[in-house]
């Protein structure tokens, strides 16, 4: 779980940072706005054109703190950013219309440009906002000459400004990817840890009911066989086969407990763990030490279809264990009565927890019986 924590963590940390990194932005556009209006007023040919260019822009300020700012706060980029800028541009030109010194607020206004439109309409909005004060100048003046002094300037602050707000949308297109794709992999995460945390509670149940619950099942039949038999020597004998079986499965909770390979394993090979429950078991191929995942799944089969073999078969079961070139494959039979795989309830933990014991090391189960018929179980594993 802490790996989903920190996973989680940078996305809002991303967030919080732009959140800040914003009211810089704000002290920046005061700062600039109270600087142009003051110079507007020292340079300005009358008070009254003065007072008008400098109301202006304080309706700039108005309109950027009602609506220009919750559209970059937010990045709702699109047309609320056109109408923005729409309105912002009538309260400039007009401002700069009245004392021409008010140009100097593209340097609040431009960054704008990028900060409410997409590149190219930014490009085209700085271009529109440096290009008022050059027609101003050719209105007022028709003075070529000046227009050639101002010109470059104009030029240069487009191509300036278009470089930085591009390469400032990149960036922070980028951020918002990153973002995105750290909140992905947090939820992936998390998923991860849902479903492993539901396949080991699936491992958990099988293993009990391949163990514990039917070892249970078998002390509670070789009593039941001990308390009829009229002949002591072999109650005896099954009083024994149910202590034995009750320790074994004392020690498969230990183990289960303590999170410990099955008990039958513990210092054994599985050859020797499988003939522990079935001493006939013929062996073929050339024997050699295997993955304690695939061990567990071939001994936890073995324990399920001769648990089966006890309860239901009418006489004892042959158990092989080949080891082939690629593959182990376990093989029960028993003689009968059989039954129908079909009808079998996948609801229980017996051969349904055994089909999906085997599939997570990528192996196979099949089954093959018929009712009145003998019953073979294979199971094959990859070695």
């Amino acid at each position: 779980m802490s790996d989903h924590v920190s996973l989680a963590r940078p996305a809002d940390e991303l967030t919080s940072a732009w959140t800040t990194r914003f009211h810089w932005f704000d002290a920046y556009f005061a700062v600039v706005g109270v600087g142009v209006s003051v110079f507007v007023l020292q340079t300005a040919d009358t008070a009254a054109r003065g007072w008008g260019a400098v109301g202006l822009l304080g309706g700039i300020a108005v309109l950027y703190t009602l609506v220009g700012r919750r559209i970059m706060r937010d990045e709702a980029i699109g047309w609320t950013g056109v109408v923005y800028l729409g309105g912002t541009f009538v309260l400039y030109a007009t401002a700069v219309a009245l004392v021409n010194s008010s140009s100097f607020a593209l340097f609040a206004i431009c960054p704008q440009c990028f900060m409410t439109l997409p590149a190219k309409p930014g490009v085209v909005a700085v271009t529109a906002f440096t290009g008022v004060h050059v027609v101003v100048l050719w209105f007022s003046d028709r003075d070529w000459g000046l227009i050639a002094e101002v010109l470059p300037s104009a030029v240069m602050i487009v191509v300036l400004t278009s470089i930085f707000g591009i390469w400032s949308q990149r960036i922070l297109v980028q951020s918002d990817e990153r973002a995105a794709l750290v909140r992905e992999l947090a939820a992936s995460r998390a998923e991860v840890s849902r479903l492993g945390m539901l396949a080991e509670r699936q491992r958990i149940a099988g293993d009990i009911h391949d163990t514990i619950a039917q070892g249970l099942s078998s002390v509670v039949m070789l009593i039941q066989a001990a308390r009829a038999e009229p002949d002591p020597a072999r109650a005896d004998a099954h009083l024994a086969l149910a202590l034995d079986t009750a320790r074994d499965n004392l020690g498969e909770a230990r183990a289960l407990v303590g999170a410990l390979t099955p008990a039958l394993l513990d210092g054994r090979s599985l050859v020797d763990a499988i003939r522990r429950l079935a001493p006939s078991t013929a062996v073929r191929g050339s024997v050699r030490p295997l993955s304690t995942g695939v061990d567990v799944v071939l001994l936890r089969a073995a324990q399920e279809a001769l648990t089966n073999v006890g309860k239901h078969a009418l006489g004892p079961a042959s158990v092989s264990l080949e080891y082939g070139p690629a593959a182990v494959t376990l093989t029960v039979c028993d003689p009968g009565p059989g039954f129908d795989p079909a009808a079998v309830s996948p609801a229980g933990y017996g051969l349904s927890g055994m089909l999906a014991r085997v599939s997570q090391v990528g192996g196979s189960l099949t089954v093959d019986s018929a009712p009145g018929g003998a019953t073979t179980v294979r199971v094959e594993v990859p070695a």
